[in-house]
């Protein structure tokens, strides 16, 4: 998630001093994400570079606060506009971690698909405990809808990524017992 962007989201309710705003994203996003007071002064201060924002006076505790510009409502209501780009597989480390795995010396593939499925089996257990939670009680404000979508996510992904692991699992199988050559290229020894 764009950090400046959840910034700016977050300041479209009101100003806010940057401490504020650390809690309002980690308490929105369900502590999926959270964030160290120095990126969101880092981001403030782009953003106040970029005319997106500005210092709006200070609260009674002296803390400055900050508000959005008519410059970075435009920006937010694009944000929303447009989709999120998928434009390249991002970097995976457990992608890179399997295709390194194959064919390297003294490597069992196949354990380490083991591994990271029980791995990913716990992630999602705890998941669905946390989402069941959630949906016991109905959701009266925002941050619960919030913190409810991103469990669902979390479950949705865990889910997917056992999938694959399946998928990888009968590919390799597939391949050290009928001697499958990977697409495009020649058995292995």
């Amino acid at each position: 998630m764009s950090i400046r962007h959840g910034l700016l989201a977050l300041l479209a309710a009101g100003p806010r001093y940057g401490a504020r705003l650390r809690t309002d994203f980690e308490t929105r996003t369900g502590g999926t994400w959270p964030l160290n007071i120095g990126q969101v002064y880092t981001t403030l201060g782009r953003l106040e570079r970029d005319g997106m924002v500005v210092q709006d006076g200070v609260d009674a505790a002296g803390r400055a606060l900050y508000a959005l510009t008519e410059a970075g409502r435009e920006e937010l209501r694009s944000w929303y506009a447009r989709p999120v780009e998928r434009a390249g597989p991002p970097r995976d480390e457990l992608a890179i971690k399997l295709v390194m795995a194959v064919g390297a010396d003294g490597v069992d593939v196949r354990e380490v698909v083991e591994a990271q499925r029980r791995h990913v089996a716990r992630a999602l257990h705890d998941h669905v405990r946390q989402r069941a939670e959630a949906l016991s009680r109905t959701p009266e404000h925002p941050q619960e809808m919030a913190r409810l979508l991103v469990l669902e996510q979390l479950v949705l992904h865990a889910e997917a990524e056992v999938r694959w692991l399946d998928h990888c699992e009968a590919r390799l199988l597939r391949f050290t017992r009928e001697g499958e050559p990977p697409a495009g290229g020649q058995p292995g020894p």
